[in-house]
């Protein structure tokens, strides 16, 4: 059987397939969220102040570009995990966070300022940010991974790094509620680095675990 016969052949295979590696995905990512939800509650906690936070718009913006990452990602690595897909056509899903990123900057931006703008770049909380964020994406990383490893994709990196990144959103949703640097600028710097981190290792792991 030469390559191509053999792609169409688990390509006829994928309605039975594609269920399975969702309910799989599904299945690691529950069993994972405790293990992020325990690193979670031992060394970072819900902010004091998140009743009051809540009343700024910038704290709910976290949220939702976070969520914007995760949930396209986990559709995208659903799409990847089938043997004949591709990426082309399905990469503008991950635009959506970049896209709410950039308007919340510029809200931000219009209004008076209420520290410097090295200040709000900067922040209280970039060195645990870039701890936090992947140290709670490891699990979840591995649960996705497991997932994924039922299906059959054709490129394990990638498929490896939209793990990454479904990881890191949801990790990162976590993160959010602890963090008080709300500024768009504190999340577009460092929830960024932490989130490319995740990427990488999902991709370097993914290019061994997903092959098939």
């Amino acid at each position: 059987m030469d390559t191509d016969q053999l792609i169409r052949t688990l390509a006829a295979d994928n309605a039975h397939r594609a269920p399975r590696v969702g309910a799989l995905l599904t299945t690691g990512l529950l069993v994972a969220a405790p293990f992020s939800i325990l690193i979670f509650a031992t060394f970072l906690g819900v902010r004091p102040d998140v009743m009051t936070a809540m009343h700024n718009p910038f704290f709910d913006t976290k949220f939702a570009v976070t969520l914007s990452l995760a949930i396209p990602a986990i559709i995208i690595s659903l799409h990847l995990s089938r043997p004949e897909a591709l990426m082309r056509g399905w990469g503008w899903l991950l635009l959506l966070p970049v896209g709410l990123l950039a308007v919340a900057i510029g809200s931000e931006a219009m209004m008076a300022p209420a520290m410097p703008m090295t200040m709000r770049l900067v922040g209280k909380n970039s060195r645990w940010c870039m701890l936090a964020i992947p140290a709670m994406s490891l699990p979840l990383l591995a649960g996705a991974l497991f997932g994924l490893r039922h299906g059959a994709p054709s490129r394990p990196a990638q498929a490896g790094a939209l793990a990454g990144l479904l990881s890191a959103g949801l990790a990162a949703t976590l993160y959010a509620s602890h963090c008080t640097d709300d500024s768009p600028l504190f999340v577009a710097t460092w929830y960024t680095i932490a989130t490319a981190i995740v990427t990488a290792i999902g991709a370097a792991v993914g290019s061994r675990v997903l092959k098939y």
